[in-house]
This record gives structure tokens, C-alpha cells and sequence, in this order.
């Protein structure tokens, strides 16, 4: 048996190589980084129960304008739309009969299952079970209506024949009732609650003026109800012929000697002997978009309502940076996950994303690919030497 040795300066070729390929090798491997701690929760923009308080909630800055001393409504909400920031409320939380801007509601509801250019013969038990006194827009048993006729319908002349038509479109009344709710939970909206999608004076049909702003602001992000809801005046088929019919909301379309609000984009007003009147409006002015609930004004009559918004609609402009915020029309968990940096759950829809719940695993793997690449190196410097 023949023993070889290497000479020397092999040898210190392969332990300078063997240096140079862990050199080489990336420095996270080397060892596991420790987590870093999350960072700390910055401190909530408002306190979160302000407007759960009775009473005018606002929080006055420097140059801040004085709330206007001649609403008289129950409850009334001003609200940013953009952000949910809420500048201002009075008894916004309170539950009252929300009259027909409910239906904002219905249609945030339905809107997205009907096809608007669809047709539809109405039948007579579409219209049955219409409450008395409700407004209508003439819909008829026996005529055929496009969808988007029927909306109009709703959005424009209030009509509850039409809601009922469309509600019997959506899978039926009762239906209709358990999506509105299951819809007003998922806004956040925990002031609601429907007995009937039109509106119409029920037993136990309340919402509050924070609902009903932050239904006007949903439906503001829908191209489809926006155009609805800001549309003044329309044609309704009726036959072969049709007549106009203008929406009811006067500070959109100036009827009965109110004044049009400048900007003004709609949504929904409302009335019943019951509930007073209620309106959900939201105008734009200087790049900014303001939502007002007001509900049930106490004086002025019955154009109350319209005053009373275009003087918060005033306030809103002026205050829009000189109040800090009362509270958010934004659901608590949106708030969470947009303080965390996470991504809304829609955009997260079709990914699946696994935490990374340790970076051990990665460290040893790659410990053990640099083991092997040193060791490789070894026997190939010395099956050379030995060749040679």
C-alpha cells in the first residue's frame, strides 16, 4: 500500500478556498435576524365614543365656525365622504323612523342583482301589499318596464310601487328585508333596522342620521346609484308614450321656492306622518364632498328639512379643517386595517397568503447549502492534487 501526501501548499490552497466560498455566502444566513417588535398603535384620531353621547358633538379649533343655531332637527350628521370623517353630529346614534331615505338602502342593496336594461311585465301581485297614502309613480300591472325605468322611479318620484316591483325582481319582500339588514351590518350601520324596504311607517323600522350618512356615502361610490340619485328630472314610460317626473329632493331641482344647492349631487329625502321629514344629501365645493343626514326638523315646516341641510352644508365648507374629527362613518375593523397597512379584503380576494411564522427553517436550510458547497470544493481541489 502506497500512502501519497499532499504537498504543502495544496493543502493551504484548499483551506484558502474553503474561506473564500463562506465568505461568499450571503451574511443572512449566517444566523437567524431576531423579529423586529411591531411597531406601537398610533393614538385613535378621535374618542370613540363621542358621538354615542347625546347632544352636539363637535370639536371647535382655531377659527372654527359656530354650529347654526336654527336646525331644529332630532338628529343630524356632517360628514367628510372622502375620509368618513365626521366634523359634527347631534344625536347621532338616536333611532327614528327613517321615512323613504331608506330606500337609499334598498337600493344599495338590490342595484348590484338587477340588470338595468333588463325588461319586466309587472304583475298585480307585484303590487299588492302597497302601503296606503304611499307615493307612487305610476307603475301598472300588465305594462313592460326596463329596470332602469324603475329606478328612476324610486330615486326620483320616491315611488313605492316601484320599490315593490323591483324588491319582487330581487328574490321577494321578506328576502329583501333580511339582505337590507344583512347589508346595514356589513356598513357598519348598527342603528338599522327594516321591516319594510320602501320605507314605509312600520312597527320597529328605525335607522339614526349616522346610518343614513353612511349609506348616502356608499352609494356615492356606486357610478350606477349616483347617477340615479343626481338626476333631476326624467321621462317615465307609460305605454306607448311617457311623462316626465322630477325628483323630490328641492334643493337638487329648486321646486316650491327652495333655493337649488350649489354642487348639490342628490341622494334621497324622505316623509311620513310618522318619521317628519328626513333627507340624506352630500354636495362638492372646492375639491371636497360633504355628506348631511338631518331627521325629523321640529320647526319651519315642511321645508325644514331643506334649510336646515343647506345650513350644515355651509358649516360643513367653513369647519372642513378648523374641527378635529368627532368620530368616522368608516367600520371600526376598515379603521384597524388601514392603521395596520393592510390591504382591503377585496384586493386580497383569489390570493392565498401564508404567514412566514418562522425564519428558522430558511437559516438551516441554507446552513446546511453552505456545508455542502465548502465540502464539494474540498474534494475537488484534492482529486486534482492527486492527479497531478
Amino acid at each position: 500500500m502506497v500512502i501519497r501526501y499532499l504537498p504543502r501548499s495544496s493543502s493551504l490552497r484548499t483551506a484558502a478556498l474553503a474561506i473564500v466560498a463562506l465568505a461568499l455566502l450571503p451574511t443572512t444566513v449566517a444566523a437567524a435576524a431576531p423579529a423586529e417588535p411591531a411597531p406601537p398603535k398610533p393614538p385613535a384620531a378621535f374618542p370613540p365614543d363621542l358621538l354615542d353621547r347625546p347632544g352636539v358633538q363637535i370639536r371647535p379649533g382655531a377659527g372654527a365656525p359656530d354650529v347654526p343655531a336654527d336646525v331644529s332637527a332630532l338628529s343630524w350628521l356632517v360628514a367628510d365622504a372622502r375620509t368618513g370623517e365626521v366634523l359634527g353630529a347631534h344625536n347621532a346614534h338616536r333611532q327614528l323612523p327613517p321615512a323613504s331615505t331608506l330606500k337609499s338602502l334598498f337600493a344599495l342593496t338590490a342595484l348590484p342583482h338587477l340588470d338595468a336594461v333588463a325588461r319586466h311585465k309587472v304583475t298585480e301581485s307585484e303590487l299588492s301589499g302597497i302601503g296606503e297614502g304611499s307615493s307612487l309613480v305610476g307603475v301598472e300591472a300588465g305594462r313592460s318596464y326596463r329596470i332602469a325605468d324603475l329606478w328612476r322611479g324610486v330615486f326620483l318620484s320616491s315611488g313605492n310601487d316601484a320599490v315593490h316591483v323591483l324588491a319582487g325582481l330581487n328574490g321577494g319582500w321578506e328576502r329583501t328585508v333580511r339582505q337590507m339588514r344583512a347589508k346595514a351590518r356589513a356598513l357598519g350601520a348598527r342603528d338599522t333596522h327594516v321591516v319594510s324596504p320602501d320605507g314605509y311607517d312600520a312597527a320597529g323600522q328605525v335607522s339614526s342620521a349616522y346610518d343614513l350618512a353612511v349609506f348616502g356615502r356608499a352609494g356615492l361610490s356606486d357610478p350606477e346609484f349616483a347617477r340615479y340619485c343626481s338626476t333631476p328630472v326624467a321621462k317615465f314610460p307609460s305605454g306607448g308614450l311617457s311623462y316626465p317626473i322630477q325628483n323630490t329632493n328641492r334643493l337638487l331641482t329648486g321646486a316650491n321656492g327652495v333655493t337649488p344647492y350649489p354642487g348639490l349631487l342628490g341622494i334621497k329625502n324622505g316623509y311620513t306622518s310618522h318619521a317628519g321629514n328626513t333627507l340624506i344629501s352630500a354636495a362638492q365645493r372646492d375639491g371636497r364632498t360633504l355628506i348631511v343626514s338631518v331627521m325629523n326638523p321640529q320647526a319651519g315646516g315642511g321645508y325644514a328639512v331643506y334649510e336646515e341641510t343647506r345650513s350644515l352644508l355651509d358649516w360643513g365648507f367653513k369647519a372642513a379643517g378648523r374641527v378635529t374629527p368627532v368620530g368616522s362613518l368608516v367600520p371600526e375593523s376598515e379603521r384597524q386595517a388601514r392603521v395596520q397597512g393592510a390591504a382591503p379584503a377585496a384586493e386580497l380576494a383569489g390570493h392565498s397568503v401564508e404567514p412566514d411564522s418562522s425564519a428558522w427553517p430558511a437559516a438551516l436550510l441554507a446552513a446546511a447549502g453552505a456545508a455542502a458547497l465548502v465540502a464539494g470544493a474540498v474534494v475537488v481541489i484534492r482529486r486534482r492534487a492527486m492527479r497531478r
